[in-house]
């Protein structure tokens, strides 16, 4: 029973990075986008070496984790060219 609690926990936190992850992109938060991205990837590794989620919820953040990575590839304020 404790080990349900233990991998909703995990799954509260993951997707609690991921919205604050959507939220950054939403309001052009170039670097805090980034930084919520090596959190994601962080927190996953750390889940993944403690096997606090299972192997469906592993695939299933990896997966998110590898489209946020396309995603925020070139997503910075170094790309941005100033016009005037």
């Amino acid at each position: 029973m404790f080990q349900f609690f233990k991998k909703a926990g995990a799954v509260k936190e993951l997707d609690r990075i991921i919205a604050e992850l959507n939220m950054n992109m939403q309001n052009n938060y170039k670097d805090a986008a980034q930084e919520a991205l090596r959190e994601l990837e962080q927190k996953l590794s750390e889940m993944t070496a403690a096997n606090t989620l299972s192997e469906n919820q592993k695939a299933s953040y990896t997966s998110v984790l590898d489209e946020y990575k396309v995603r925020l590839k070139s997503y910075s304020h170094k790309e941005q060219r100033p016009f005037w």
